[in-house]
């Protein structure tokens, strides 16, 4: 009884100094929603909203409130502007979280433990202080055993009623796919509906190597998509590329990759890995989702990887996007390429470019010669043509390049891998 009182102590003097939430519309950014052409997401004043997220699947259950908000400043800091974590947690569900609370009680979902879901206010609180919105996972294939049909549909009014009026969540969920798994996703994405006033984004991400569209393409909650392709960094493009052609188009996610510091296929994944991935994502005409495995497992390093150097590239990246004019009418174009471009293995070559040619970006996952078609901006004379570092961010001119013929390139020493950026001038 005594640890008891100490913990609701401890937790409702954390709430006292969070404050009060704002009223539902006060918040810049949130809640965000898909655009009308179904390719990117928009807030709620209806400006282009760039998704760069991070995986914090324990951050509910294994840290405090006050790691939370480390995690959480953090995150903003290097460009994050969501976050994935799982409401249950990931690998402990059924033990006492970090403050001595069971996320429910008898494994029943529908009884759920008000102290660990005071805990989980105080976070989503916190992520919404900094900007950032929650993809909150609801369900999970570890969860199986004690959510199913029957009462997945009340489970998920409990959480939208709790939850609807929190402008900065998203409903996940990352369950293995099975036919029989839909029916269940069916009845909590109703039940979600039913209480969460329909204000927020529904997904999920399918568990292991697959991605949602091939499941849950045509489903009516399926808001945009998940790929999941944790260590087969070869199969990003072919399922992006998948999803991004699927009629009518949605929004795309490369959810969960290979995650920075982990070991995959006997390999271990690098910073340079780390932002090969998400250069892939973006320029296949996805988001991305970053992580780092010592974060996420609350490794002893766990706050120093905060810092790591894949963190602080990703901001680098969200950068060179959205300092383009009209980042979000990105079109995935392997045409600008005359030669040298690489969708298949590990690494690859991959360009995009403005749907009204006003720029083309291609990044090289490694040294490379290659050549570029420049009559794919033929309505200027000439374009900017410019190098930069995905590493350091360091931009070097090259000059103007007539927008005729094909024009070889190759990536300047010493890098690990390239952008090339061509600008029409004035544009």
């Amino acid at each position: 009884m005594t640890n008891t009182i100490l913990r609701t102590t401890s937790l409702a003097f954390a709430l006292l100094l969070i404050g009060p939430p704002c009223g539902f519309g006060d918040d810049p950014g949130f809640p965000i929603k898909v655009s009308d052409n179904g390719r990117y997401l928009v807030d709620h004043n209806e400006a282009p909203f760039f998704w760069l997220s991070c995986a914090q699947w324990q951050l509910f259950h294994d840290n405090t409130i006050e790691e939370a908000r480390t995690i959480l400043k953090s995150l903003q800091e290097h460009g994050f502007n969501v976050v994935h974590v799982k409401l249950l947690a990931l690998l402990r569900w059924d033990v006492a979280s970090v403050n001595g609370e069971l996320p429910v009680y008898k494994r029943d979902p529908l009884v759920i433990n008000e102290m660990y879901l005071q805990q989980v206010d105080a976070m989503v609180r916190i992520a919404r202080e900094y900007g950032i919105t929650v993809a909150m996972a609801v369900y999970y294939t570890r969860w199986e055993d004690i959510i199913d049909e029957k009462n997945a549909r009340a489970y998920g009014k409990i959480l939208g009623k709790r939850y609807g009026k929190d402008p900065n969540i998203i409903w996940t969920s990352t369950p293995d796919v099975r036919p029989e798994i839909l029916p269940v996703l069916r009845e909590l994405a109703a039940g979600l509906r039913e209480t969460d006033t329909g204000k927020h984004l529904m997904t999920f991400m399918p568990f292991p190597l697959a991605h949602s569209s091939s499941f849950a393409h045509d489903e009516p909650w399926m808001d945009f998509h998940c790929v999941h392709v944790y260590r087969r960094a070869d199969l990003m493009y072919p399922l992006l590329h998948r999803d991004y052609d699927i009629k009518p188009a949605k929004p795309i996610v490369m959810a969960e990759g290979a995650y920075e510091s982990m070991k995959a296929d006997s390999f271990e994944v690098t910073p340079l890995g780390a932002r090969r991935q998400a250069y892939y994502s973006y320029l296949a005409g996805a988001f991305h989702g970053y992580g780092h495995m010592d974060s996420w497992q609350l490794r002893p390093t766990w706050k120093d990887s905060l810092d790591s150097p894949g963190a602080q590239q990703m901001r680098i990246l969200k950068k060179v996007f959205t300092d383009r004019k009209e980042w979000w009418n990105l079109v995935p174009d392997q045409d600008i390429f005359g030669s040298g471009g690489q969708t298949s293995e590990s690494v690859l070559n991959l360009a995009a470019s403005h749907k009204d040619g006003r720029w083309g970006l291609v990044y090289l996952g490694d040294r490379a010669k290659f050549s570029i078609d420049m009559s794919k901006f033929a309505e200027a004379a000439s374009v900017d043509a410019s190098w930069i570092d995905p590493k350091t961010g360091d931009k070097t001119a090259i000059g103007k390049v007539p927008t005729s013929g094909t024009k070889e390139f190759e990536t300047p020493d010493g890098w690990e891998d390239a952008l090339l950026l061509l600008e029409r001038s004035g544009k």
